[in-house]
């Protein structure tokens, strides 16, 4: 059993790329062509969500470093950050996954 894990999520601020984002998976997106740099690499189609779980902004494509399925609510992160899970390798990326979210409380 996992630790209970409180994150404080807040959107980011313009300019503020590194901050880590909700989003809820709402499909796999699949390339017959792609940069040989993803090869081996899910992407998953987010959509961003309020910490009210209802969407915001526009639906975007992200690479999956933990394995998320469709359904499921996520951390993402946007812009240099997101290829760091893939060092020493650098995938060609805007948006990446960091983390499965089990739950959450708004309060």
């Amino acid at each position: 059993m996992s630790p209970n894990i409180r994150a404080a999520v807040r959107p980011p601020a313009r300019g503020d790329e590194a901050a880590v984002q909700l989003a809820r998976v709402i499909g796999n997106v699949v390339a017959t062509v792609k940069d040989l740099n993803l090869s081996g690499h899910t992407l998953l189609m987010l959509q961003p969500v309020a910490p009210d779980r209802q969407p915001v902004g526009q639906a975007l494509v992200a690479l999956d470093a933990m394995g998320a399925g469709v359904g499921e609510h996520v951390f993402f992160v946007r812009g240099r950050e997101a290829t760091l899970p893939f060092w020493p390798g650098e995938p060609p990326a805007d948006a990446c996954v960091v983390g499965i979210v089990d739950s959450w409380d708004v309060e």
